[in-house]
């Protein structure tokens, strides 16, 4: 989160709104923890991701809730094939 220039407070902001996003496209409901959990982590993991591609990861406030809100998405998809 450091690297993405967002403190705390911005990063949980930012992770609840890319989590809510993902809950949405992705048809999923869950609640605001849960969402601000989602979009951090999934933050975490795009980011990662994105380096093992090789691919300069997204910086900013919008870098973050792109890469928030698809690593939300990813973590979602992994966790109803989990539970198939």
């Amino acid at each position: 989160m450091e690297n993405a220039g967002v403190g705390w407070i911005a990063a949980i902001i930012i992770g609840g709104i890319a989590g809510w996003l993902a809950e949405k496209v992705m048809s999923s409901n869950m609640g605001l923890l849960m969402n601000i959990l989602l979009g951090i982590v999934g933050a975490i993991v795009a980011n990662w991701i994105l380096g093992l591609l090789h691919i300069q990861p997204l910086a900013g406030w919008l870098g973050y809730l792109i890469t928030g809100f698809i690593g939300a998405c990813i973590l979602i998809f992994i966790g109803r094939v989990i539970r198939r």
